[in-house]
């Protein structure tokens, strides 16, 4: 008979009468895992993961006991890291990070699991008394990370929570990432209709007031006897009223298997006592009735998978009490409260908590506390659940405290709050912890009625009642990583930087002047804070001032600086390589040869690397996979963006380099080759756009001459574009422009075609269509924008306005869609050709207009011996003219034509005869 004998029999009488034997049998089972779990050679302590009462219990049963080892419910791998949470501010988490994965679904690449830990739990208690103790050891025995994934079922979405937002949310709720949530002792109602009867019975809004309510209150100050057994009452509670989940219920049950098996092999191999370790799990895993279940279990050992070939890293990232609340589906601020609730028991009950030498920030302390002597475990559940709840009295002068408190945050943040509202929300408080059958108001009542009380109706800053109350109850803690507790590549940032005088670790944003013309010094810090502007998620790095591009010398920058706001982005970057260098070089490679590279990325990874890492044998390399990738696409998609990629290194390596690169010069040959022969399938594809097909004309007539000179050949381009045949009216146009370009249509013949659409009243809705493959034109044949200017003013002159109106949106739309970029060359154009004030616009001619009917000029006469010759006999040019049947007309004698000049000299002789003195004066002085 056990010591829990007459509790069973009581609640068997008690289920039988109300509920039949299914509810017998489920309350019976539950006092028989108490005893079970109690019963246990090695002491098991269950815990629930951030409760402050579960830390109270830890604290007091740690100084009790001093155990020898501590076998803690974490993942196994994760033990290096234990030592380095000395360095760090809590909250923080523990974190193993795997970029690259092998023997899982490349789509849930990267992988990732974290570990929270706040001051206020058990788990860190354990963790501090045990690397502070001489002779103690902590022993992690969970699943290692990768069987955490081992056992997550195959499916394509990666597996672990949802990420928090980062676009609705403060940015502190995403300081984990996607990371899979690891957490010792999840003590929640798997029956979602429990939960909500508990909610509804308990007069409470969320799982975490009615788990303060009515768990962490109670057992705040209860003893340790009675506190491992209600976690275990509990825990098998919520365990036996669970969903038929298999696949959940059996990945738990091969936890326990896990946990179990890591103990009996660690007690084998050091012939440790088990009455001198603890056993810290979840309460959850305290009521386990696996078959490997306790030491003294003659069931086969646990058969453990060897690992995958992941590689994992390994890091402390800063955590904050937000982050925990989104990724373990946590109440707004529960965390926060939790984080009060334990500093107000610690001051209250005595008990002194364990804290890692050398860790930044103040224990709570309080009067030192009777030492309890460790009684033989008796039945304190029938006391604690037939017994009422003890019922704190009303601490007026708490309550007082956070009334003014709150009145004071409100007014700060915009809200007309006065001395009334402090004494209504004291007042409502108090009314609502009575409707709530409670003698104390707890915090949740206080929010409450200050909600009620405060906020009328609208915020009129950025923060609501709430969130107030969640600052004013303890706020939203954030950890931070210390610099020895950082990865290699962490520290080498942080060094580095260091010359501009700012403190990394600071959560604010800081300015960061750099003037490298007065000080050249600082030259390093600005290239890497480019570098990390590229590998670092938005607003870590922001340049305020300045520009990193081909070609640019930089003389003044300024920067905003959040590092230590983005410090888990920072470490995580150190799992990828040791300097901030080796990572982008390994990221760029990733993505030149990844099974998405093309040719773009390849031309982009280039430019990077001549920028960030100086260019030399690695972008020679990177620019050889381009040459590759571009002989391989099928498509012309991106062939803008590699043409504009290719001119601007291109125009780099000629202002920089005494000559081109061989991979330059491959990839225009390679190109011109490649274009030429995707030209014809290119202009009759109709998915295909004008702007690609402008593109490859681009390519091929911008870059001609060097491909010429490297060894192409012209025909390619000309063949190209005979056995081209669109149907669509912008290729139509630009395969106009492109034969006007190479010489096999003439300007005139061009500009006849286009007066021919004009005239055609069935083309005239299409000719939008024609003109914005006329701009796009603009890019291989830049000398053709006079005669686009011509044919859209001629279509503005001749077209009515019944036509004209109802075109010109068609007109702006296409070309707005088609030719963004190449309209303000048509503009300048158009500038320069029409005249730039409205009275010279009245007397202005086209210059098309005068072209097209030049003014008759009369032929110069001809004169000298030959022509008096021809003239004085004309027979033989008649004859001659004749045969031709070309008539000829002859002028008259230059002598007739000459008449009056003769006559106007013999009239007035001086003139002639000066001219004849002064050249007779110049031939005597030559002799």
């Amino acid at each position: 008979m056990t010591v829990f004998e007459p509790l069973r029999e009581q609640l068997t009488d008690a289920a039988r009468a109300f509920g039949g034997d299914a509810v017998a049998g489920i309350l019976t089972g539950i006092v028989d895992d108490v005893d079970r779990a109690l019963a246990e050679k090695l002491e098991i302590f269950p815990v629930c993961h951030h409760s402050p009462a579960s830390a109270m219990a830890m604290a007091r049963r740690l100084r009790d006991k001093r155990p020898s080892v501590i076998y803690l419910e974490l993942c196994e791998d994760l033990a290096p890291l234990l030592a380095e949470l000395r360095n760090c501010r809590l909250p923080v988490a523990l974190q193993a990070f795997a970029s690259r994965v092998e023997g899982f679904p490349a789509a849930w690449a990267p992988l990732s699991v974290v570990a929270p830990i706040t001051e206020a739990s058990a788990e860190y208690q354990a963790i501090a008394y045990a690397l502070d103790t001489p002779g103690v050891e902590i022993v992690l025995v969970d699943r290692s990370t990768d069987h955490v994934f081992q056992w997550e079922p195959r499916d394509d979405a990666a597996p672990g929570a949802a990420p928090a937002s980062g676009d609705g949310g403060e940015p502190e709720e995403a300081l984990h990432g996607d990371a899979v949530g690891i957490e010792i002792g999840e003590l929640r109602p798997g029956f979602a209709e429990l939960e909500e009867h508990l909610l509804r019975h308990g007069k409470v809004r969320h799982w975490s007031e009615w788990w303060d309510q009515y768990v962490e209150q109670p057992l705040a100050g209860a003893d340790y006897a009675t506190y491992r057994q209600v976690m275990v009452l509990i825990g098998s509670l919520f365990r036996r009223l669970r969903p038929p989940d298999a696949s959940r219920r059996d990945r738990d049950e091969d936890r326990e298997r896990y946990m179990w098996t890591r103990m009996r092999e660690h007690l084998a191999a050091t012939g440790a006592d088990p009455a001198d370790c603890l056993y810290v799990c979840g309460a959850f895993h305290a009521a386990s009735r696996v078959e490997q279940f306790g030491l003294a279990s003659d069931a086969e050992p646990f058969e453990i998978t060897p690992r995958t070939e992941t590689r994992w890293q390994y890091g402390l990232i800063p955590s904050s009490h937000s982050a925990i609340e989104a990724q373990f589906g946590l109440a707004p601020g529960s965390v926060s409260i939790a984080a009060a609730t334990w500093e107000k028991a610690v001051k209250r009950s005595g008990v002194k908590p364990f804290r890692l030498s050398g860790q930044a920030g103040k224990a709570p302390r309080g009067p030192k506390a009777p030492t309890a002597k460790d009684e033989p475990d008796a039945d304190r559940l029938s006391g604690f659940l037939s017994g009422p709840p003890a019922l704190d009295g009303l601490d007026e002068a708490e309550l007082l405290g956070w009334c003014v408190d709150i009145v004071r945050l409100a007014r700060r943040n915009g809200y007309l709050a006065s001395t009334a509202d402090a004494i209504a929300v004291f007042e409502t408080s108090v009314l609502l912890a009575g409707m709530r059958g409670r003698a104390r108001p707890t915090p949740y009542d206080f929010q409450d009625a200050a909600v009620t009380c405060i906020e009328k109706d609208r915020v009129p800053g950025r923060r609501d009642v709430a969130r107030l109350c969640e600052i004013l109850l303890g706020g939203d803690r954030i950890g931070a990583v210390g610099y020895d507790a950082l990865p290699p590549l962490a520290r080498d940032v942080h060094d580095r930087l260091q010359p501009l005088g700012l403190d990394l670790q600071k959560r604010t944003v800081q300015r960061a002047l750099l003037d490298l013309h007065a000080e050249p010094d600082l030259l390093p810090c600005s290239e890497l804070l480019w570098i990390l502007r590229r590998l670092l998620p938005d607003g870590a790095v922001r340049p305020i001032m300045g520009s990193r591009e081909l070609g640019d010398r930089p003389i003044q920058e300024s920067w905003d600086l959040a590092i230590g706001r983005h410090q888990r982005a920072l470490v995580e970057l150190g799992y990828e390589g040791v300097s901030v260098e080796q990572v982008l070089e390994q990221r760029l490679r990733r993505a030149a040869w990844g099974p998405d590279a093309s040719a773009v990325k390849a031309l982009e990874a280039v430019e990077y690397a001549i920028l960030y890492l100086g260019g030399g044998r690695f972008a020679d390399e990177l620019g050889a996979r381009a040459v590759e990738l571009l002989a391989a696409e099928r498509t012309v998609d991106e062939a803008p963006e590699v043409v504009r990629r290719i001119r601007r290194l291109l125009a780099h390596y000629r202002a920089s380099e005494p000559a081109l690169p061989r991979w330059c010069q491959a990839f225009v040959v390679e190109g011109y080759a490649h274009y030429c022969t995707l030209l014809p399938t290119a202009f009759a594809d109709e998915a295909g756009g004008v702007r690609q097909v402008a593109a490859m004309l681009g390519f091929l007539f911008g870059m001609e001459s060097l491909a010429l000179s490297l060894g192409c050949d012209h025909a390619q381009l000309e063949l190209a574009v005979r056995q081209s045949h669109p149907e669509a009216p912008a290729k139509v146009a630009l395969l106009w422009a492109a034969k006007a370009q190479l010489g096999l249509m003439t300007r005139d013949e061009l500009r006849a075609r286009c007066d021919e659409l004009l005239a055609n009243p069935l083309v005239v809705p299409s000719f939008p269509l024609y003109m914005s493959g006329f701009v796009q034109a603009l890019d291989p044949a830049p000398a053709l924008a006079p005669l686009v200017v011509e044919a859209m003013s001629k279509a503005f002159g001749r077209l009515p306005d019944a036509v004209l109106l109802p075109w010109l949106p068609n007109l702006v739309a296409t070309l707005r869609e088609h030719a963004r970029e190449l309209v303000p060359t048509l503009v300048r154009e158009a500038a320069r050709t029409f005249p730039a004030s409205l009275p010279a616009l009245d007397a202005w001619t086209p210059p098309w207009e005068s072209a097209a009917a030049p003014a008759p000029s009369a032929l110069p006469a001809a004169s000298g011996p030959v022509a008096d010759l021809l003239a004085a006999h004309p027979m033989t040019c008649d004859a001659v003219a004749g045969l031709l049947g070309h008539p000829v007309e002859w002028d008259g004698p230059a002598g007739a034509a000459d008449g009056e000049v003769r006559g106007l000299l013999e009239s007035h002789p001086q003139a002639a005869e000066a001219v004849a003195g002064l050249l007779a004066q110049a031939g005597a002085a030559s002799r």
